[in-house]
């Protein structure tokens, strides 16, 4: 099974673009995008930790929708910041990220945790041991890798990663020198052993603001993808998922809506035909017309 859908639904460049300027009683952006897409990856939890009474509003917003699945980012004090000294903080603030998502566990909504690193995470013994770290405080949930470092795409310490647990994140990103050849990003796990689990992060091919160091992430990440660059994208989405079980391709490049312009395309490209899309995309994009079905009826977007 392949699930396309995007990371985030809080945007406020996606008003009157993903979201219709006139918002019917009970509307929720989530729900919204639930209509459309069978996965979210959230990356709010990235920034900081979850809430339970948010994950179960979560959980319920999607309740209807038994093929929908979250996917979530691990807070970034696990992975971009120095770990507190005090163990005993630590393993309360892990208490609390594993309490805030419990919800969608039990509600059999969280498919995945998204543990990414930046480019500067290099292969040496203590980012290893980090590694090392995270698995044994949440390897209780499905562990996806994120790395962009070319140091770590070496069969030891490939090995290593997989000995933990983790799935390797394919992403699709602009070239730079350190980072990984196209065949290791889209390679590698294509070329595992069956598995339960494939993931495809899509960051856009915005270079210029990629590597300007005042660019901010709004303009980083605004990239629309190119109907050619989409077609090779969903085949190596199908190769990626020849050996898995679910496969979660997750658009990134979030400005102005453009990644869920993205993923409709690519699901239209997956599935062969139209596919549903807001009334509101179509108008930002108008190249949407030829794969994408407008839908009208934001009335049922209440809960």
């Amino acid at each position: 099974m392949i699930r396309v859908g995007p990371a985030g639904w809080s945007y406020p460049d996606w008003e009157g673009v993903v979201y219709p300027r006139k918002k019917p009683k009970g509307f929720h952006p989530l729900r919204h995008l639930a209509r459309y897409f069978d996965c979210v990856e959230i990356n709010s939890t990235f920034y900081g930790t979850p809430s339970a009474q948010s994950a179960e509003r979560w959980a319920e917003l999607v309740c209807d929708r038994p093929r929908f699945r979250f996917t979530a980012k691990l807070q970034n004090v696990f992975t971009h910041a120095e770990l507190e000294p005090d163990a005993r903080a630590l393993d309360e603030h892990v208490r609390a990220f594993h309490t805030g998502l419990q919800p969608l566990a039990d509600a059999k909504k969280l498919a995945a945790l998204l543990v990414q690193f930046s480019h500067s995470f290099r292969r040496d013994s203590k980012g290893e041991a980090r590694l090392r770290w995270i698995s044994e405080r949440f390897g209780g949930w499905p562990l996806v890798l994120e790395l962009r470092h070319r140091s770590w795409f070496a069969p030891e310490p490939l090995a290593l990663v997989r000995a933990l647990g983790y799935t390797l994140c394919a992403i699709d990103l602009p070239l730079e020198a350190d980072r990984p050849a196209e065949d290791d990003l889209l390679g590698v796990e294509e070329r595992s052993a069956p598995r339960p689990l494939a993931y495809l992060r899509l960051h856009g091919r915005n270079a210029t603001a990629w590597f300007d160091p005042r660019a901010g992430r709004d303009q980083k990440y605004d990239y629309l993808y190119e109907p050619s660059e989409l077609h090779e994208i969903a085949q190596a989405t199908r190769r990626l998922a020849r050996g898995a079980d679910e496969t979660f391709v997750i658009t990134n490049n979030h400005f102005s809506g453009k990644a869920v312009a993205n993923a409709l395309e690519l699901l239209a490209g997956l599935s062969g035909g139209e596919v549903l899309g807001p009334v509101e995309l179509l108008d930002a994009f108008p190249r949407l017309r030829t794969s994408v079905r407008p839908d009208g009826q934001n009335s049922l977007f209440a809960p």
